[in-house]
């Protein structure tokens, strides 16, 4: 431990505790000294320097962690880019000299450095990358267009909170999930069956971490949409961990880092409503006392457990039943026969459970976004909400 007003710009750590770092990694026979901070590229250069081992990074680990845990086409995209955008100005690190080549066609000319070619395939491929993530966010884009007859919600939390497991019982899915950090980096989706008629369509998202590496948020843009463009988010908090708050503070502060507030469509933002899901009840003493306490915080507050023996997920599929309800309610619109233009909107934007025609009208029996009834009800269009 050292008392410092502000990390050392060369090497993080005071000239006196680099001494005696390195005096530890001999005693220990160590090979890597691994820092739970993100270093400047200068700082790791001149730590390894001194010390005389291989010198990792918070970021380089959860880097490899990601990397690690990268199974689908998409996810080692956006892990390569993350890895590239980091090892970019470090560099030099890598080089012990700068042997010069030939200039030629396509070379910036003579006498140009190994490392400066290197930086330049670098950049090419950053950009590749870019573009082919772009394109993964049109697809996205258009995926969710056609996925608009039912509420969505996205769950997210602190990684390792259990968000996979909670998927796979409301789905009834075997989903992949393991007990460590960041098992599943893809997202999955599916839809879940809320009861009273009511479905949900729910997408597990990567899990964050005190720290998380800006390129990695950067490069999980695209799977990060679905949290913007979600109905209401499901934060998935481990009640049993000691540190739970300070877990959801993480989790709350990378959301509003991010800007994962819904748009209202005139230019301004509004909080996307929140369930917190105390998640691993099966793990804590006295679930019900502790419900209690957390709604004096978090009003909209269930408990859940993957175990059915603790409960399982019912409170869970009840939120979310209220929630679809209040989202998407049931109801008789009215619509004048010539008004076909009205009649398609209902059938491409709700879900029409019966229609038929009444004394000049057609009466669409139809679940359908609230915001959309308010608008219709507005402009005089009969409308009956039934629940």
């Amino acid at each position: 431990m050292q008392r410092v007003e502000a990390p050392t710009p060369n090497f993080y750590l005071g000239q006196g505790k680099v001494e005696a770092l390195k005096a530890t990694l001999l005693d220990a026979r160590a090979t890597l000294a691994l820092v739970d901070e993100p270093l400047t590229p200068a700082q790791g250069s001149n730590l390894e320097k001194a010390l005389g081992v291989r010198v990792m990074d918070r970021t380089e680990v959860i880097l490899d962690i990601f990397a690690t845990r990268a199974r689908s086409h998409e996810a080692k995209l956006q892990v390569e880019l993350a890895q590239l955008e980091y090892l970019l100005p470090r560099l030099t690190r890598l080089w012990t000299h700068l042997s010069r080549i030939r200039g030629g066609i396509g070379l910036r000319g003579p006498g140009e450095t190994q490392l400066e070619t290197d930086r330049r395939v670098i950049r090419r491929k950053i950009g590749v990358l870019r573009k082919r993530l772009e394109d993964v966010a049109d697809h996205r884009a258009n995926q969710r267009q056609g996925r608009r007859l039912l509420p969505t919600a996205a769950l997210v939390g602190y990684t390792n909170a259990g968000k996979s497991s909670l998927l796979s019982v409301l789905s009834g899915d075997e989903l992949f999930a393991e007990d460590r950090l960041f098992a599943t980096l893809d997202t999955a989706t599916r839809e879940v069956d809320v009861g009273e008629g009511y479905r949900f369509r729910l997408t597990d998202t990567v899990g964050f971490i005190r720290k998380l590496p800006h390129h990695l948020v950067a490069s999980f843009r695209a799977t990060l949409e679905e949290v913007r463009e979600a109905d209401i988010l499901l934060h998935v908090i481990d009640g049993s961990h000691a540190g739970w708050e300070a877990q959801a503070e993480v989790v709350e502060r990378e959301m509003r880092n991010a800007e994962f507030e819904g748009r209202n469509g005139k230019g301004s933002t509004e909080r996307k409503p929140v369930i917190h899901v105390f998640n691993k009840a099966d793990l804590l003493p006295d679930p019900e006392r502790f419900l209690a306490s957390v709604r004096e915080h978090y009003p909209h507050s269930v408990l859940t457990s993957t175990l059915s023996r603790s409960g399982g997920v019912e409170s869970l599929r009840n939120a979310l039943r209220t929630s679809a309800q209040a989202l998407r309610p049931l109801a008789h619109i009215r619509v004048p026969v010539g008004d076909g233009k009205l009649l398609a909107a209902l059938h491409r934007d709700g879900e029409v459970m019966e229609q038929h025609q009444d004394d000049g009208v057609v009466v669409v029996t139809v679940r359908v976004e609230a915001r959309l009834l308010g608008r219709l009800r507005h402009e005089g269009v009969g409308v009956e909400i039934l629940g």
